[in-house]
């Protein structure tokens, strides 16, 4: 039970390290990460952007709040996935970070995807 536990908190770790540091990037406008943004037309948003992102992965983070931002990464990376889609851009950026939010979330609660069971 320990080593699963290990695993999770690795898994959720590093996904919310990819995330928030996605986010920050953004936050601080670096020039290259704002640059993927200009083939969009969203340079003025990178501020927003990266604060969400960081935002959304708190919610995450915390047990309590769980559901809640894993809505809403999911939202923003499906976003992220359909504006590169629209413009002729790779699945993989929005793509990555999305799996592995998914998988984070399967991992330490399963019953967001899988019905309950009815008792008997």
């Amino acid at each position: 039970m320990k080593t699963k536990k290990i695993i999770i908190n690795s898994v959720l770790a590093f996904t919310s390290l990819l995330v928030i540091i996605s986010g920050v990037m953004k936050a601080i406008q670096l020039p290259w990460s704002v640059q993927g943004l200009v083939k969009f037309n969203l340079p003025n948003s990178a501020i927003p952007l990266g604060l969400m992102e960081i935002a959304f992965t708190i919610l995450f983070i915390y047990p309590k709040t769980m559901r809640i931002g894993f809505i809403l990464l999911s939202c923003y990376f499906a976003g992220a996935m359909a504006t590169e889609l629209s413009h002729d851009g790779s699945m993989i950026n929005p793509g990555v970070p999305l799996i592995l939010i998914w998988i984070t979330a399967f991992l330490r609660d399963k019953s967001i995807f899988l019905a309950p069971t009815p008792t008997k």
